[in-house]
Parts: structure tokens; sequence; C-alpha cells
């Protein structure tokens, strides 16, 4: 129920601050996503949908947790892996992303702190730990309360959001969405070493070969868009 709430919360105040924004700063980026028509939309949702739910509970059967699991990491790595092959197959370039940098980044931000609430049964706890920062979620074991960690460097991420609109940064404005995945990877990367879920290669999960995915896509994607211009 505590996760409910927050969600519903998240949903809101991405709601409300996308349009805020819309009306502020980003109509053109608005523009781009009408003009791509619903197939767009379809494509956002349905991968999703698919890399939320198909990350996520892949993750936790690779940890022994016989649980359907979701993931906001999968989430976003299977909508870009799905409007990008939308966009190829209507010829559409150039970024399309930005308007949703504001609503992801808050939904998280948001979203996080219900993960913490719900405590174990979320599984997004984090490791055992004599941390100052260190969390006991009702077991008698100190944790790392990672999903602070990922909420506070997402706020982060959102204050220099709304600080590159204000200024109209030009690099912002052309390159927002993958900066926001570049930034997003690269501290959910650090944050995966303080978890509990098993590793696939060394002392690599899942979750961080997505990371890697992401920030490299970032990257090539700016590169590429760079040397269009």
């Amino acid at each position: 129920m505590n996760h409910l709430l927050f969600d519903i919360l998240a949903s809101l105040s991405s709601a409300t601050l996308t349009f805020i924004v819309y009306r502020w700063r980003l109509a053109d980026a608005a523009a781009k996503v009408d003009s791509a028509g619903v197939g767009y939309g379809l494509a956002l949702v349905l991968g999703a949908i698919l890399g939320g739910y198909g990350f996520g509970t892949l993750n936790l059967w690779l940890s022994d947790i016989d649980q359907i699991g979701r993931s906001i990491l999968g989430a976003l790595v299977g909508a870009i892996a799905a409007i990008e092959a939308f966009k190829r197959a209507s010829n559409i370039s150039g970024s399309t992303g930005l308007l949703f940098v504001p609503a992801f980044t808050t939904s998280l931000v948001i979203g996080r702190l219900g993960c913490f609430a719900e405590g174990l049964e979320d599984q997004t706890h984090g490791i055992a730990t004599q941390s100052l920062f260190a969390v006991d979620f009702g077991d008698g074991v100190p944790r790392h309360p990672v999903q602070l960690y990922e909420s506070v460097g997402m706020f982060v991420f959102l204050a220099l959001t709304l600080l590159a609109l204000q200024r109209r940064s030009s690099l912002f404005m052309q390159h927002g969405f993958y900066l926001m995945c570049i930034w997003y990877g690269a501290q959910r990367f650090l944050w995966e070493f303080l978890k509990p879920y098993k590793t696939l290669v060394g002392s690599f999960n899942l979750f961080h070969i997505l990371c890697t995915v992401l920030i490299f896509y970032g990257l090539c994607m700016i590169l590429i868009a760079r040397k269009r211009t």
C-alpha cells in the first residue's frame, strides 16, 4: 500500500511537471512526439511493459527469488529499444525523448521513496552495512538504503534539468534525453554494487549490464548527432 501511494504521487507529480515544462520550454519537443503518430506511443508503452516486467522478473529469478518483478531500468531500456526500432522503420531521425526527461526523473525521485517505504518486500533493499546511513527494514539487519541513494541522485539531475531548461542550454535541448540516460545509468551502476542480486559476470549483475548498455547508448547517440551537425 505504501508503494502504491508513492506510485500515485509520482504519476501525478510527473504529469504536472511535464505540463508545466511543456508550456514553459518543451513545446517543440512535444511537437516531435506528436508528429511521430500513434505508433510511437504504442511502441513506447509496449517496450516499457515488456522491458520492465521482463528484466525485473529475470533479475529476481537469477537471484533465486520466485516472484514477478518490475524494473524501471528494464522499462527504460525496453522503451528505448522499441522506440528506436519504430523510428528506424518510420524513417524518423533525431532525438524525440526530451519531453519525457522531467517526468521520468520525477517518477524516480518519488518512486524510490515508495520502494524505501515498502522495505524488504519490494526486493530493492541494499546489502548489510555498518555505514552511518544504514537502515533496519525490520529484520534486525542494518542495510544500505540504496533506494534513497538513487532518489537523491536523480533529484540532483532533476535540479540540473530545470536549470538547463531555464537557461535554454543548447547542449541539453539537443541531447537532454541522452544525458539523462548516461546520468541514470552511471549512478545506478554504482548502487548495484550495494545490492544482494546474484552476479552474472565477475562482480556485475544483470542491472550492471543494462546500465552499461544505457550509458553506451547515450554516448553513441550524442556522438552520432554531433557528427551530423
